[in-house]
């Protein structure tokens, strides 16, 4: 397929050149991910569907890729100074084990109420944490503070150019696995993850649709689509909780272009779904990563006759860090 010359190199904090030379810089660190399908899932939601297992990336998610990219594009001088990021999963996790690989401290500020398998994690591939309180401010004040005292190279978790180049590389794998997709449907959190997945499809088939999920409890990005600028909320509710960021300004003009439509679902739904990946694919989902499949099985996306065309589905399966001590109270309490 002939590449959109319509996504303009510097329209965007990334492109397909960037994209593509992420892959070059990576491919010797990342998994080329499986995508797994079902015939049960197919007669469950009328379509077929094909999931993008990034729970078996290293570190446990997709974050993996831009982190790697991230870490592996800077310089030795700034590389030698070392990494911070402020995350309360798998960005975290992931930067530590992109700094560890290139032999380079990681400084991660973790708030308090971060998930333990995710803290853990961290600690696990040499990450030096650093708690703060749960909210932004306080992540990000101390997040700032050592990057004073430390002179560590700042690396977001989703709203940074390398970033998004890196995320990117999913849909290079995922549209030569399976060239005949014609719909991707994808988390939104902060947006890294949809608009490099996004920059990247379009460029190679503009015909794909792009379809964020999203929970109902943290459903920023829908109500930001919706009123055509960014729009944060005093607090999110959500099991999901690698999905409870805000968009960013370099993520913000992706979705508000690329990104066809945003379908939110309630905690029970993604529960639902999380329980379908565990009991017929046997693969462990955290709730951010399933909720991809709960947006398609959603009332919301059946039945609605602007998506009765999407027959080819693409789902990325964005992580499988899952708390497990929360994960059977959550079950226990959908029955």
């Amino acid at each position: 397929m002939e590449e959109d010359s319509q996504i303009t190199k510097g329209k965007y904090a990334a492109d397909i050149s960037s994209i593509k030379e992420a892959h070059d810089r990576i491919k010797s660190q990342v998994l080329i991910t499986p995508v797994l399908s079902s015939a049960s899932l197919n007669a469950i939601s009328g379509r077929q569907l094909y999931l993008k297992c990034e729970c078996f990336q290293k570190g446990g998610a997709f974050k993996f890729r831009g982190a790697c990219n991230a870490v592996f594009s800077l310089n030795d001088e700034d590389a030698s100074k070392g990494v911070i990021t402020h995350s309360s999963g798998n960005h975290a996790a992931a930067l530590a084990l992109a700094a560890k690989l290139r032999g380079i401290p990681a400084y991660i500020v973790i708030p308090k109420n971060a998930p333990t398998c995710k803290v853990e994690n961290v600690k696990r591939y040499g990450g030096q944490v650093i708690w703060s309180d749960a909210s932004m401010q306080s992540r990000e004040d101390t997040a700032k503070k050592v990057l004073q005292e430390t002179g560590a190279i700042l690396i977001h978790p989703y709203n940074d150019g390398r970033i998004l180049s890196g995320q990117g590389t999913i849909s290079l794998e995922f549209l030569e696995q399976v060239p005949h997709i014609d719909t991707l449907v994808v988390p939104i959190s902060g947006g890294g993850l949809i608009s490099g997945v996004a920059l990247a499809a379009k460029s190679i088939n503009p015909a794909i649709r792009i379809l964020a999920a999203e929970p109902k409890g943290a459903d920023d990005a829908a109500q930001s689509k919706a009123a055509g600028r960014i729009i944060t909320l005093p607090e999110t509710n959500t099991i999901a909780d690698g999905l409870r960021a805000f968009l960013g300004d370099f993520t913000w003009p992706v979705v508000r272009d690329l990104v066809e439509d945003i379908i939110t679902v309630d905690d029970s739904e993604i529960i639902k779904a999380m329980k379908l990946c565990f009991e017929i694919l046997k693969v462990v989902v955290e709730p951010s990563g399933a909720i991809g499949l709960a947006a398609v099985l959603s009332d919301t996306f059946q039945k609605n006759p602007a998506w009765k065309d999407c027959n080819h589905i693409g789902i990325v399966v964005s992580g499988g860090n899952v708390d497990l001590a929360v994960l059977w109270d959550s079950f226990n309490k959908a029955k």
